[in-house]
């Protein structure tokens, strides 16, 4: 069964998870607003590659940010429908009790840190072109085993 929500009560509102669920799902709108070249080329100038990031393999025309900020960029692409839900719906589950233990300002550290420990991943796993689709399990793993951490 797949969650919806948990148990734990929270004492107050999670602006950061609210924001990044917002983010994320403007993003994903923006994307499909674009033509399928459209989309693709956003992917590929926005998403985070680690050969660009260390001079090893260029993007046609430059990409649209420096390759240190497509490490952030890339935590806000989604590949399609199901990988945007899914993301979304554990951060709606898990984030707001991170949040309300952690703090809005050290979660949104914690997130943001978590995206560059999934960016080093790829990395590190020599992936191809890599967006937020391949480096989502392992953002989604540190961002569940840190939860647990916390409480």
């Amino acid at each position: 069964m797949i969650p919806i929500r948990d148990d734990n009560p929270v004492r107050g509102l999670p602006v950061v998870t609210v924001f990044l669920i917002l983010t994320c799902m403007g993003v994903y709108l923006w994307q499909l607003s674009l033509p399928p070249e459209g989309r693709q080329e956003a992917t590929t100038l926005l998403g985070f590659m680690p050969g660009v990031l260390f001079g090893y393999a260029r993007i046609e025309g430059g990409p649209w940010v420096s390759p240190a900020v497509s490490i952030f960029t890339a935590m806000f692409l989604h590949g399609d429908f199901f990988h945007l839900a899914a993301n979304l719906l554990y951060l709606w589950i898990f984030g707001d009790n991170v949040e309300d233990r952690f703090g809005h300002l050290k979660f949104l550290i914690f997130y943001l840190l978590s995206g560059i420990a999934a960016a080093n991943t790829a990395v590190c796993a020599a992936a191809p072109p890599a967006i937020a689709r391949q480096t989502a399990i392992a953002k989604t793993k540190l961002f569940i085993v840190s939860s647990w951490a916390a409480f």
